[in-house]
């Protein structure tokens, strides 16, 4: 699970498990993307959710 580190700026402490999760949604998401440009506009249109403690 993923956890909010409070401090000077917010950080989130993620373990191997969120880490790989959201390269497969990333990889799910952009799999029929042609270039860079492409990408981010599918991304710009998508959100990433990661579980907190």
């Amino acid at each position: 699970m993923a956890r909010i580190i409070e401090g000077k700026r917010r950080i989130i402490k993620m373990t191997t498990d969120d880490v790989l999760s959201v390269v497969k949604q990333f990889q799910q998401i952009t799999q029929k993307a042609c270039c860079y440009d492409h990408i981010r506009e599918i991304l710009e249109h998508n959100d990433f959710y990661i579980p907190e403690d």
